[in-house]
């Protein structure tokens, strides 16, 4: 163990003492089904930085505001990073939708802001705030209004004018931060504000009295493609709410300056805080009778709540100079990375790391070599055959226990006439609770929906002739006759349509994730029927392009699956219109283009989180050369995407999930104790060190509360690279990792959340693969094997610290052993095992959403997770 680092036991021990008694109390559960409260993606508890806010006690003026009642409740506010945060309420009322000159009624708006209100302590200045960049009607930083109706607040921002042809004017100026943190338009650079007033030479403001102003709403420090402002944020019947906020940082929004490095006089370096502010709007503003000025004016205003936001310090934080050690592989491992880097850069081998994230197959053949290589992280075994034959030379290591992950952003569109008038009052409102089963998960990742295939394109071998005549292949999935059996009834009478509805967002590049979820979808038979070319029980077929049947698939070879990406099949292209079409027309479209790739599964989730579907915009003929655009994103009450993302980003950027059926027929969000449970179930690969989830074997099937997308991750070397130093470093990277690096939270060197804490048999081949990869070669193999059944622990609990290195733990079983043997916990087996569910979920077997969490014996109180902490510039991920 490097210096400075704390005794590995004592948290080995609990970490596999609170695993296995979660895996019990789980198992015993019988048909229970977890679900997940909407506002905590792949993690069940808020953070223990969150906070609540009230009109009464926390408004600059709480009389006479919109919602006397309002509670809000923000999910973290305190080691904050690039991310998304959750902001719930109560005591509002309900909420009307925006339309292009109203900004509706009854709802939130949420800004993020830098300094503070040097008049009203306690509270941000309204001039720092990153607000007005969407141009939504009460959004505006400025704009026209009659003088009478000015408060004095305003009155220092405000033109007045006699003259018809130059009315009055009121604009809150915008000031960036800068590094005299000054917020004094009049003081502050001149180059950091943008303000329509003017002053002397003593800085006196002098009011304007011509026609010409500045728009504030057009400035160069944020737009309406990159604001995190929320413009609307809608309550239901019952006055409650919750959306996710994108918190950014220095990194996002120079403007604001969130997470800067500030040095205290202690030396110590912090990150600079800044100010989260909610603005409730009711049914009008002073002297109208619709919402449809600023926020930022004092009638507004003077009823915000506000909160200090704390970020984590950007920048370097291991020594500079140090020796980079690189890592490769596995995304789902990055979050993890990135928290444990600190710690890891303390010590006797303490190094920087950077984490080259790609394709895990690769990175194994690697490490699997003698030369020195980057430590590998991967979810499937070295294939042998692909590298000459013979045994496997590599040590697997457990690391870490994620997942796959289907996030959704839906806001309810109902229909004007099927609807019932409880469910058009809930129109914009999100929906929060999505099941998906195998044969759901191939739709949306064959194009086989007709609006996933560009506008005006060849659409006939879906079977969609016109729109009169559209064959049996639904637009969405939201119109998929099997999506609306097993979910919510109100899903079938929502009018939600679009290219983001119709596919998810995926990354490109090969990865275990992807291959992972191809058998996912094989496993079941329905599913693997309808690759073929089977149409599903209402006529649907795949997309040819992706059949599975040479005979179906117009390449006269079927789709080979599973494999290890997510291929865009179908060469079908929207055809270059703009010589035949020369006022009208537009370039080529292909499904590339249409569709296009994320960068990364996590940068899915983020736009998820922001509601960008990364839709083809309109045809710009004046750009040179000409080209497509892309659409502003849309806001809260219009949004519809999905993406494929992990656990770990998920919960990072507060997106909700899908609940997917697992092998025992139960429909299963992510979440810790899912996670567990799914880690217990698991069984042997043909490499008996690696684990996974077997969907076909009968542990899987008895095992009715497991998330089936459930995936380790394992450090991987051949201990046999001629680098000792190096390996050393690795092996340090390891035991930290099965160690202190177990332990759930958010700040620097926990586990972040949207992962589970490693079962204590995984801790215990994980210090013993760390000692084989030190020592340079696998110990001769004792004739002793562990008991691994049911009834027994596998391993002994990790050891005690000798020197300045965790030995592996106390067993008869050697390190060999330890790797080779099956190391599980049995999940407890009752009753038989499910069979294939057909039609609707029944009351005895209920569709689970993330709507709420179910936790047995209320373990997962105890088990408090937060958002994940910063990828931070030592970690460099590169594509």
């Amino acid at each position: 163990m490097s210096k400075g680092r704390k005794p590995l036991w004592p948290r080995a021990t609990f970490a596999g003492f609170a695993v296995g008694f979660l895996t019990a109390s789980i198992l015993g559960t019988g048909g229970a089904v977890i679900q997940s409260d909407p506002a905590h993606a792949a993690g069940e508890e808020l953070t223990s930085s969150a906070v609540t806010l009230t009109n009464k006690d926390h408004a600059l003026e709480p009389d006479d505001a919109p919602f006397p009642n309002l509670e809000v409740s923000i999910s973290q506010t305190k080691d904050l990073v690039s991310q998304g945060i959750r902001v719930s309420w109560t005591g509002g009322k309900l909420s009307e939708r925006p339309s292009s000159t109203v900004g509706g009624t009854n709802f939130l708006q949420i800004a993020q802001c830098w300094g503070e209100d040097p008049k009203n302590p306690g509270h941000p200045d309204r001039r720092t705030c990153q607000y007005g960049g969407t141009l939504g009607a009460g959004t505006y930083r400025d704009g026209n209004t009659e003088a009478d109706v000015v408060a004095d607040e305003d009155l220092p921002y405000t033109h007045l004018s006699q003259s018809f042809f130059s009315p009055t004017y009121t604009g809150i100026p915008f000031v960036a931060v800068n590094s005299a943190g000054i917020v004094d338009e009049t003081k502050a650079p001149a180059d950091r504000v943008l303000s329509n007033l003017k002053t002397d030479a003593a800085g006196k403001v002098v009011q304007k009295t011509g026609a010409e102003f500045v728009d504030l709403n057009t400035n160069p420090f944020f737009t309406s493609y990159t604001t995190n402002e929320v413009k609307w944020a809608g309550a239901g019947a019952d006055g409650s709410g919750s959306v996710p906020f994108e918190v950014q940082t220095n990194m996002q929004s120079t403007a604001l300056g969130c997470g800067a490095p500030v040095s205290q006089p202690s030396g110590t370096v912090v990150g600079q805080s800044c100010w989260l502010v909610i603005i409730p709007r009711g049914q009008g503003d002073s002297g109208s009778s619709e919402i449809n000025r600023s926020g930022l004016w004092w009638d507004a205003w003077e009823h915000h709540l506000a909160v200090k936001l704390e970020f984590k310090p950007l920048g370097v934080r291991c020594q500079i100079g140090a020796a980079e050690r690189q890592l490769a592989g596995s995304e789902l491992v990055a979050s993890a990375i990135a928290s444990w880097q600190p710690e890891l850069c303390q010590g006797e081998n303490g190094s920087p790391f950077v984490l080259r994230e790609g394709s895990e197959a690769d990175a194994l053949t690697r490490a699997a070599g003698t030369n020195p290589s980057p430590l590998a992280f991967t979810s499937r075994p070295l294939d042998v055959e692909q590298v000459g034959g013979g045994q496997d030379p590599v040590a697997y290591a457990p690391v870490a226990l994620a997942g796959v992950a289907i996030s959704f952003s839906i806001d309810r569109q109902p229909h004007p006439l099927d609807a019932s008038p409880e469910e058009k009052a809930r129109s914009g409102l999100p929906m929060t609770a999505l099941n998906l089963t195998p044969r759901l998960v191939a739709k949306l990742l064959t194009a086989s929906y007709v609006d996933s295939l560009p506008r005006d394109s060849d659409k006939s071998h879906l079977g969609y002739k016109s729109f009169s005549d559209p064959g049996k292949n639904p637009r969405t999935i939201v119109q998929d006759k099997e999506f609306q059996q097993i979910n919510d009834p109100e899903w079938s009478n929502q009018i939600i349509i679009g290219a983001s509805v119709a596919d998810t967002l995926t990354p490109s590049g090969r990865s275990d994730i992807a291959y992972r979820l191809w058998e996912y979808v094989l496993s079941n038979p329905a599913a693997r029927a309808w690759l073929d070319g089977d149409p599903d029980e209402h006529g649907m077929i795949v997309n040819p392009w992706y059949s599975t049947k040479a005979e179906k698939n117009p390449t006269g070879a079927g789709l080979a699956l599973p494999m290890d990406n997510f291929p865009k099949a179908d060469p079908v292209e929207k055809p270059d219109t703009t010589v035949t079409d020369p006022s009208e027309g537009s370039g080529a479209i292909n499904l590339v283009t249409w569709r296009p790739y994320s960068h990364s599964f996590a940068d899915s989730a983020y736009h998820v989180l922001r509601g960008d579907g990364m839709i083809l915009g309109e045809w710009d003929k004046s750009s040179t050369p000409p080209k497509f655009g892309k659409p502003v994103r849309e806001l809260f009450g219009s949004q519809k995407v999905i993406g494929l993302t992990t656990t770990p980003a998920a919960e990072l950027y507060q997106t909700v999930v899908a609940s997917m059926r697992n092998p025992a027929g139960q429909y299963v969000a992510p979440t810790r104790d899912s996670l567990a449970s799914a880690a217990a179930a698991m069984t042997p690969t043909a490499q008996s060190s690696v684990m996974q989830y077997d969907f076909t074997a009968n542990a899987a099937k008895s095992a009715t509360t497991s998330y089936p997308l459930t995936m380790p991750v394992y450090a991987a070397l051949n201990p046999k690279q001629t680098d000792d130093e190096l390996r050393a470093v690795y092996a340090d990277l390891i035991r930290y990792a099965a160690g202190d690096g177990q332990e759930p939270g958010t700040d620097i060197g926990e586990l972040p959340p949207g992962y589970a804490p490693l079962p204590q048999p995984w801790v215990a081949q994980a210090l013993a693969a760390a000692d084989v990869i030190e020592q340079g070669a696998f110990p001769a193999v004792a004739p002793a094997v562990p008991d691994n059944s049911a009834g027994g622990t596998g391993a002994a609990t990790a050891g005690p610290v000798t020197g300045n290195r965790t030995s592996a733990p106390t067993s008869s079983a050697t390190p060999q052993q330890l790797m080779s043997a099956p190391i599980t916990t049995e999940p407890v087996v009752t009753g038989e095992a499910a069979g294939e569910l057909v039609g609707a979920a029944t009351p005895d077997d209920p569709a689970a959403g993330p709507l709420a969490v179910a936790v047995p014996g209320g373990i997962g109180a105890g088990l408090a997770a937060a958002l994940a902490v910063p990828l931070l510039s030592r970690i460099r991920r590169r594509a």
